[in-house]
């Protein structure tokens, strides 16, 4: 059974910057690649940044590249989504999703491909 529990949501102003965390309780986390997805009120969840098992190779939504980075400590078994210059467009629930061995941006970019999701962590962004 593997849980994923996110943190680091708050209320921040535009342009600011937070840094989600998703503790994973899982033996094996090295094997496991992580994605965040983001679901705004009214609208579809939608993939945000993932992460692949092995190599780390990151992965980003066009709305987010150059703004966030997503990063891993297998050390800690946490992943990181360091989000900086927040537009009140980012403002959404952000989960975090976990799953063994995927790989490839069209896989990791997949909501359904995950077998294991957090509760979610709110980030507001005022304008």
């Amino acid at each position: 059974q593997v849980q994923l529990e996110e943190s680091g949501g708050g209320l921040v102003q535009a342009g600011g910057s937070l840094r989600l965390s998703c503790a994973a309780s899982v033996r094996t986390f090295s094997s496991y690649a992580f994605g965040w997805f983001r679901e705004a009120p009214g609208k579809e969840r939608e993939f945000v940044a993932a992460i692949s098992w092995g190599a780390g190779y990151t992965y980003y939504a066009d709305s987010v590249r150059s703004r966030f980075t997503i990063s891993r400590d297998n050390a800690k078994n946490t992943v990181y989504l360091r989000m900086n210059s927040l537009k009140p467009e980012d403002t959404a629930v952000y989960y975090c999703a976990a799953d063994v061995r995927t790989y490839g941006r069209t896989a990791l970019a997949d909501p359904y491909e995950y077998d294991y999701w957090g509760q979610g962590t709110q980030v507001t962004v005022s304008s």
